[in-house]
């Protein structure tokens, strides 16, 4: 029974992944919240689980991702050979920093992040982006500052759930990377944060002793495969049905989902 949930949590999350053109773990990260909620785990604990399970999904849509891209030649190799060891380095480390928050700091500091990225997408649509055409010089930061700024987006990508591409992506455009290669090498940095994540996760879960049936530590192995199957098929679809809609309509209609749950978070953590 448990599997079949899970199985109809990888539906819509990855078929509003694919709508709206965002990573899985903005939508994943509430609706297992939710689940496990209402499966009585206990509460210190679920939001830990919710952040590890779905970096472990992202493993998969990561790589579907990554290929596709790359295909298209929008992948920045050397950009992503400077950001990877930081990125990975920093998403472990943030997951054992997750692990000592607790789970109500953890469900203020998510819901906070979800209002930012509503608020970032409300306003998103109303700019237009320079990058876009290409006329702009890359000047990229040299090696180590790009080691840096990969260790700090891995951090946050471990406390919030994601594989970073709300942090990636405007780090690259500002320095003049056109948005066609940000998205390419921020979907190629989306692997290694996912791995370290998820066994950063499972690592420092399992020190902890986590007293929940059918996990490795911080990561649901049911949630997991069924999310994993499922969202890899669904995604697919979801951005087939994004180009028949209105762009600027689905960004604002996700914004307006995102401000829920964020407050709803908000609303857990306080209460």
């Amino acid at each position: 029974m448990e599997l079949i949930i899970f199985l109809i949590i990888g539906a819509l999350a990855g078929f509003a992944a694919g709508l709206f053109g965002v990573g899985g773990g903005t939508i994943i990260v509430p609706l297992l919240f939710i689940v496990f909620t209402q499966m009585g785990y206990p509460a210190d604990t679920i939001m830990h689980l919710a952040l590890g399970t779905s970096l472990a999904t992202i493993i998969i849509t990561s790589i579907s991702s990554l290929m596709a891209h790359n295909k298209k030649g929008a992948v920045m190799w050397p950009v992503f050979k400077n950001l990877a060891p930081g990125l990975a380095i920093g998403c472990f480390l943030g997951a054992g920093i997750a692990g000592q928050i607790s789970g109500l700091y953890l469900q203020l500091i998510v819901g906070v992040f979800l209002l930012w990225v509503a608020f970032k997408m409300f306003k998103g649509g109303k700019k237009k982006t320079t990058s876009d055409t290409g006329n702009i010089h890359t000047v990229l930061p040299s090696k180590p500052k790009q080691l840096a700024a990969g260790g700090v987006i891995g951090i946050a990508s471990a406390i919030f759930g994601i594989v970073g591409g709300s942090l990636t992506v405007p780090y690259l455009t500002r320095y003049g990377v056109v948005m066609q290669k940000a998205v390419g090498t921020s979907a190629a940095c989306g692997l290694p944060i996912a791995i370290a994540g998820a066994l950063g996760f499972m690592f420092f879960g399992m020190k902890q002793q986590v007293d929940v049936p059918n996990t490795i530590g911080f990561v649901h192995i049911y949630a997991f495969l069924g999310i994993s199957i499922m969202s890899f098929f669904t995604a697919k679809i979801g951005a087939k049905v994004a180009h028949i809609l209105s762009p600027q309509l689905l960004k604002k209609c996700f914004a307006v989902l995102l401000t829920i749950v964020g407050c709803y978070f908000l609303y857990k953590g306080l209460v």
